[in-house]
C-alpha cells in the first residue's frame, strides 16, 4: 500500500468521524422535531434538510463552495477576516456533514417514531420537564435506532465524492479521499489500484452495514430463551 493510499484511507476516515460527529447533534434535535411535531410548517423544513438527498451532488457542492467564495456570506469580504475552508479537509467534513445529514435525520426520526408518546407523557405527569423528559425517556428509548442512523450517516461521508470534490479538490497527500482516489486511479487507468481502492470502500461499508442492522435488529433470541425456559 503507497502513501497516498494510506493517506486517502486515514483522511476518508478522519472526515467522516468528524462529520458525524458534527452531525450527531442537529440530526438528534431535528429527528425528535420531526417524530413528534404535528404542524404543517414542519412538513417545510423536513424538506428543506431533505434536499441533499434530491440534488446532485456537485449542486450541493457548488452551494457551498459560493457560501465560501470570496464574496459569499461567509467570505472574507463580508466577514471582514478569511476563513479557511476551501480546498482542505475542513471543507470535505463540511461537504460531508451536509450530504449526510438528511440520512441521518430521517432514520433518527424514525427511531423516535418508534418510542411510545404515552411513556413520555407519563414521565411528564411525575413532574420532568420536557429537557428531563427527552434524556431519561426518549433518548435512551431511541438509542439503538440513534446509533445505527448515525453509523449510517459514517458511511454514506466515506463514499461522498461530488460534494467534496467540489469545495475540498482532490488534492494527493491532502484532500483525496477514498472515493476521488477512485477517480484519479479510473482517470490514468490503473484499474489494479482502483480495485484496491474499491476493496476497502466495500469493506469498510459492507462492516458499517452490518453493525447497523445488528443494532436495529429485534432481540427475538431473548424472547425465545425466555420461552423455552
Amino acid at each position: 500500500m503507497n502513501e497516498s493510499t494510506l493517506a486517502a484511507i486515514v483522511l476518508t476516515l478522519k472526515v467522516a468521524f468528524v462529520s458525524s460527529l458534527c452531525v450527531l447533534i442537529p440530526a438528534t434535535l431535528l429527528g425528535y422535531w420531526f417524530a413528534r411535531s404535528q404542524a404543517r410548517s414542519t412538513l417545510v423544513f423536513s424538506a428543506i434538510v431533505g434536499l441533499p438527498l434530491v440534488l446532485p451532488p456537485t449542486a450541493v457542492g457548488y452551494l457551498l463552495l459560493r457560501l465560501f467564495a470570496i464574496d459569499g456570506p461567509f467570505g472574507p469580504e463580508v466577514l471582514g477576516f478569511q476563513i479557511n475552508v476551501l480546498l482542505t479537509w475542513k471543507a470535505a467534513v463540511i461537504a460531508a456533514g451536509v450530504m449526510a445529514l438528511p440520512l441521518v435525520v430521517r432514520t433518527t426520526k424514525v427511531a423516535f417514531e418508534g418510542v411510545d408518546p404515552r411513556l413520555e407523557m407519563m414521565s411528564r405527569t411525575l413532574g420532568h420537564g420536557p429537557v428531563k423528559t427527552f434524556l431519561s425517556v426518549s433518548l435512551p428509548l431511541a438509542f439503538k435506532g440513534m446509533l445505527a442512523a448515525n453509523i449510517l450517516g459514517f458511511t454514506r461521508a466515506v463514499g461522498e465524492f461530488g460534494a467534496i470534490v467540489t469545495v475540498a479538490g482532490n488534492i494527493p497527500l491532502k484532500t483525496q479521499t477514498l472515493a476521488s482516489a477512485i477517480f484519479s486511479a479510473q482517470q490514468v487507468g490503473d484499474h489494479k489500484q482502483a480495485y484496491v481502492l474499491i476493496g476497502i470502500s466495500l469493506f469498510l461499508g459492507f462492516s458499517a452495514l452490518i453493525i447497523s442492522e445488528i443494532l436495529v435488529r429485534p432481540r427475538s433470541d431473548v424472547g425465545d430463551r425466555r420461552s423455552g425456559s
